[in-house]
């Protein structure tokens, strides 16, 4: 188990690694410091959340696919990437944390059904197929 955060008052931030539960605990005491839970609501967080994934996506809009990789492992680009993958995790937690949903159980609970669904034996190097 990872180490519970210790806060820096004057920042803010945590000085030690800490656990999904923990980030959550913090972004609901930063919200609520701010008395934005009023704000909070799911439809309001699923539609900042799409928003941030389109803010993500635009990033690598014209990029082509074969290059996309190698433009986004280092440098500004990979900067700006794990800015937008930042806010959308935030906003997933929001809404999770307001859904009162433990994501790393539902995580772990479609995995274990993918791999039934998807067992090595029949798809090994074969892209899924919705059905």
């Amino acid at each position: 188990m990872v180490k519970v955060s210790r806060v820096v008052k004057d920042a803010g931030m945590p000085t030690e690694p800490y656990a999904v539960a923990d980030l959550q605990a913090d972004l609901r005491a930063f919200r609520d410091a701010r008395d934005w839970g009023k704000f909070h609501d799911p439809k309001s967080l699923v539609l900042a959340l799409v928003g941030e994934v389109g803010e993500l996506a635009e990033l690598f809009q014209w990029v082509p696919a074969d290059e996309a990789r190698a433009e986004f492992s280092s440098g500004q680009r990979q900067v700006r990437a794990g800015e937008e993958m930042a806010d959308v995790f935030i906003y997933l937690l929001n809404l999770a944390d307001v859904l009162d949903i433990d994501l790393l159980d539902a995580a772990r609970q479609k995995l274990a059904a993918a791999a039934e669904r998807f067992p090595e034996s029949r798809h090994q190097g074969v892209a899924p197929h919705k059905s």
